[in-house]
């Protein structure tokens, strides 16, 4: 059942919520609040783990105690030629979450997205065939997992392999390969360092025909010997979709895969959606227009007290499996850092995190704070 929320605040509650962007050190740190239920973590970018954003990097030291790389780990960013490796910033965001003692998230190995076209074809540009990608894909995971073995605890292994009615994708990697291309980028994983987490991560889990394929490809690569340790649920929401009871029922099936369930790559849209905008597909664009762009100077007090009311939502539904959610993860630490400000439409102004673009906390941080902690003894997990 749906959790339910007040349609008519008290003006009370709008001040409360409202009074802590303006005091940044009145709460507890957000990783101190789950300390006993979930990790917390933020998809981190350069500026940030270079410490060169000195005020966002302080930020994630003092909330999150878990850390994924935003783009770094990317193919495109890391093996960015055929026969160049380029690890000077991905070194970087490893020290930092080694040197603040952090989980260490590695962000993504096999995607059809963000990896150059090069990958799949020869010299001369000649579609590989299934032997010469099968090595390709073996050479980039053991030397990216190879460097960091026993460094990066947990890799998103396959990113995002399903259409929407969860049928496999139709990428490169499958039309090459064929659909055991999953089966071998984990085997590749585990054989290049046999201690991490291996992952599958993607988006719209919380619709029944997406979710139903992801448990079914987690089922078939359990079923062939393949270990996955965990599937992780990115939840890039709206304010009124998913429903609390659709991501309440979406983290019961997955949890009934037996393995670690995560929210990887949490925000809130809070902006109109545009015509394009359907799910979290980084491919999707949609044409600039003043409509989609309504709050450039600021997010009106009573759009952050909606934001706030849903993130409460969210996480009372996250507290309820906390048993079996081992991680929650924003994507980005502040709203002027979320990939949201472009995408499907660039250069809007968006506010779907906790930190507002001066890096101090939003209503829905309290809102947060309030809904984790205390955790009620003889509480339903």
């Amino acid at each position: 059942m749906e959790a339910m929320m007040p349609s008519h605040p008290f003006p009370a509650l709008l001040a409360s919520l409202l009074a802590v962007a303006g005091c940044a050190t009145a709460e507890p740190a957000l990783k101190d609040a789950c300390r006993d239920s979930f990790l917390i973590g933020a998809a981190i970018n350069e500026a940030q783990f270079s410490e060169t954003d000195n005020r966002v990097a302080t930020l994630i030291k003092t909330h999150f105690n878990s850390v994924t790389a935003e783009n770094v780990l990317k193919w495109e960013s890391v093996h960015p030629e055929p026969d160049r490796y380029d690890f000077s910033a991905s070194d970087r965001y490893v020290d930092f979450g080694e040197r603040n003692n952090m989980f260490i998230v590695g962000h993504t190995l096999v995607w059809h997205s963000q990896t150059p076209r090069w990958v799949f074809e020869d010299a001369e540009g000649t579609p590989l065939d299934r032997e010469a990608l099968l090595l390709r894909m073996r050479d980039h995971i053991h030397t990216v997992v190879g460097r960091y073995k026993g460094r990066i605890h947990g890799w998103d292994v396959v990113n995002e392999a399903l259409n929407e009615d969860g049928t496999l994708r139709p990428t490169p990697w499958l039309r090459i390969i064929g659909e055991d291309y999953l089966e071998k980028a984990f085997e590749y994983a585990r054989e290049a360092d046999p201690s991490a987490e291996l992952y599958y991560n993607d988006y719209s889990l919380e619709h029944a025909p997406k979710r139903d394929g992801a448990v079914a490809l987690i089922r078939n690569l359990q079923n062939r010997g393949v270990k996955v340790s965990g599937i992780g649920t990115q939840q890039h929401l709206r304010m009124d979709s998913p429903t609390l009871a659709q991501v309440d029922a979406s983290l019961t099936a997955l949890s009934q895969l037996g393995i670690k369930v995560m929210v990887t790559e949490l925000d809130v849209d809070v902006l109109p959606s545009s015509t394009w905008d359907r799910g979290a597909d980084v491919s999707l664009r949609a044409e600039a227009n003043p409509a989609l762009n309504p709050y450039v100077d600021a997010l009106p007090a009573s759009v952050q007290l909606e934001l706030a009311e849903r993130y409460a939502g969210l996480f009372s539904v996250y507290m309820k499996h906390r048993k079996t959610l081992d991680r929650v993860t924003f994507w980005g630490v502040t709203d002027a850092d979320s990939w949201l400000n472009n995408w499907p439409v660039r250069g809007r102004t968006s506010y779907p995190l906790l930190f507002g673009r001066d890096a101090r906390p939003k209503p829905g941080f309290k809102a947060v704070i309030e809904s984790v902690s205390p955790v009620p003894s003889g509480s339903q997990s």
